[in-house]
C-alpha cells in the first residue's frame, strides 16, 4: 500500500483507492487542463468568477492527491495565451487569484516539500501577479518533492515557434549545427525544459481537445477526459484517472 501523506485532511474512500494503485506504475508527470469553471458556476446561477474561485481551491485538493501517491510533477493549465480574449473583468479576476492562493497555502506547500514553478511568458502579466508567483517560487525553491507547475500565459504553438527561432539564431551564431538537432535538443528549447514530458493528461468539462497545450510534449501521453467540471473534480476522480492510466499499455509506437 502506498503511504498516504496527510496534508490538509484525508478520507477513507481516498485511502481505499490509493491502496489499489500500483506503486510501481505511478505517472511521473501529470498535466491537467482545468476546464469548466465558468460553466460550473453558471449552472448554479453564480457569476463565472465564482467558478474560478472554486477552481482555485480545487488546485490544493488535487495537489494533495498527486502528492499522496508520489507523482513528481503536476502541471496545471492556469491561463492560456488565448485567454486574454475573455472579458476584461474575468481576466483581471483570474490574474488576482495567485495573490489569494499562494499566501494562504504557502506554509502547507513548504511543509509538504512542494516546489512551485511557472511555465509561460511574463510579458503582459500584471506585476502583482508575477510578484505573487515569484515569491512562491522563491519560498519553495529548496523543496525537493512534488513540482507544482503552473502554465500561466502559456500557448504551445507560440512556445514551439519561439524555440525554432532561437534554434535558427543559435545555428547562425555557430552554437549548434542543424545536423545536431534531435528530439532532446528541440525539447531543450521549449519552456517546459527540463521537466519530463507528461505521462498522463487529464481534461475536465467534457471537451475532447488539447487546446494548444504542450503539443510537442503530449506526443505519447495517455489522455483521460471527464464530463465533470473542474470545481467538482475530486481526489477520487484523480485516482480513477491514474488507475485507468495503469490499465493501459504504453508502446511508444512499438509492439
Amino acid at each position: 500500500m502506498i503511504p498516504f501523506k496527510k496534508w490538509f485532511g484525508s478520507n477513507q474512500r481516498s485511502e481505499e483507492q490509493i491502496s489499489r494503485i500500483d506503486a510501481e506504475n505511478i505517472p511521473n508527470h501529470v498535466a491537467v487542463i482545468m476546464d469548466g469553471n465558468g460553466r460550473w458556476a453558471q449552472k448554479r446561477g453564480l457569476p463565472r468568477i465564482a467558478g474560478h474561485h472554486s477552481g482555485m481551491k480545487n488546485v490544493k485538493r488535487i495537489t494533495m492527491a498527486a502528492n499522496a501517491i508520489g507523482v513528481n510533477v503536476l502541471t496545471m493549465y492556469a491561463f492560456s495565451t488565448e485567454n486574454w480574449k475573455r472579458p476584461k473583468e474575468e481576466v483581471e479576476y483570474l490574474m488576482k487569484l495567485p495573490l489569494e492562493f499562494f499566501p494562504k497555502e504557502i506554509e502547507e506547500l513548504i511543509a509538504n516539500n512542494v516546489q512551485i514553478r511557472m511555465t509561460g511568458w511574463q510579458e503582459g502579466v500584471p506585476d502583482y501577479t508575477l510578484k505573487a508567483v515569484h515569491d512562491a517560487i522563491d519560498q519553495t525553491k529548496h523543496n525537493t518533492g512534488l513540482i507544482l507547475n503552473f502554465a500561466l500565459n502559456y500557448g504551445s504553438r507560440k512556445e514551439m515557434l519561439s524555440g525554432v527561432k532561437q534554434m535558427a539564431q543559435d545555428i547562425a551564431d555557430g552554437k549548434i549545427t542543424a545536423e545536431a538537432i534531435d528530439d532532446s535538443v528541440f525539447s531543450s528549447y521549449l519552456l517546459t525544459h527540463p521537466l519530463p514530458d507528461p505521462d498522463l493528461l487529464i481534461r475536465t468539462s467534457g471537451e475532447l481537445r488539447i487546446s494548444n497545450f504542450m503539443l510537442w510534449q503530449l506526443a505519447y501521453s495517455e489522455l483521460w477526459f471527464t464530463d465533470l467540471c473542474w470545481p467538482e473534480f475530486t481526489e477520487q476522480h484523480f485516482y480513477e484517472a491514474v488507475a485507468e492510466y495503469q490499465r493501459r499499455a504504453r508502446r511508444y509506437g512499438g509492439l
